[in-house]
């Protein structure tokens, strides 16, 4: 009798610790949406020239979302969006050919984007993300070796932040951008730089928030 009274006890005590540790995983499986931050994100590209230099260029607006799980990275996700027409290569009339009809055609093909398929933890503070790049109205699959992201960190306003490097190698002609072959090379290197920030619903740290209204007259 007394063990059927210590059954009768347990097996509540028993069910609510595994329900609680089912809570707490899907808690810490939870994503967060993050945001990139236009002002400090951009993409960067390389190609070779004529097989003896190198010509770098940056696409200055960028633009997009993370969703990120630290705990399980294969629930993450990306979503970028770079405004084709900010390239950029320190050259104008370079810039205005690369936006001309025989580059990137950006009157047709105004955005490149980036969505993400899968995400895959690569080693210590590193993801392999792969998924659909779309160029010149083109959408191939790509992998992107991604650094990071950081540690969080907060500004003064209790927004937090976080940053991250990804990297791919292209071939541009896969693309429909087969513009002077021999001259401009084949291989495109592109590195994105991010600074993600989520939205903090806490209030401001004291004599951070905005200024107090001026007094009634």
């Amino acid at each position: 009798m007394k063990k059927r009274k210590l059954l009768d006890l347990a097996l509540p005590v028993c069910t609510f610790a595994w329900l609680l540790c089912i809570a707490n995983s899907w808690a810490a499986a939870q994503t967060e949406t993050w945001h990139l931050d236009p002002p400090h994100s951009a993409a960067q590209f390389s190609v070779r020239h004529m097989g003896i230099s190198t010509v770098r260029g940056t696409f200055t607006k960028v633009s997009g979302e993370v969703t990120y799980s630290a705990s399980d990275p294969t629930k993450s996700s990306l979503d970028v969006t770079i405004d084709a027409n900010s390239v950029d290569t320190r050259v104008e009339m370079r810039d205005n050919d690369l936006r001309g009809p025989h580059f990137l055609d950006v009157a047709k093909f105004s955005a490149i984007t980036f969505k993400s398929k899968r995400v895959v933890a690569a080693g210590a503070g590193k993801l392999k993300v792969t998924g659909d790049l779309t160029i010149h109205g083109v959408t191939r699959e790509v992998a992107l070796d991604v650094d990071g992201p950081s540690s969080a960190i907060k500004d003064p306003m209790g927004n937090p932040h976080m940053g991250a490097s990804a990297t791919t190698k292209i071939n541009r002609s896969d693309f429909g951008v087969t513009t002077m072959p021999g001259m401009i090379g084949e291989e495109v290197v592109i590195v994105i730089d991010v600074e993600l920030v989520k939205q903090s619903s806490a209030p401001p740290p004291p004599g951070q928030g905005p200024p107090p209204p001026p007094p009634a007259k």
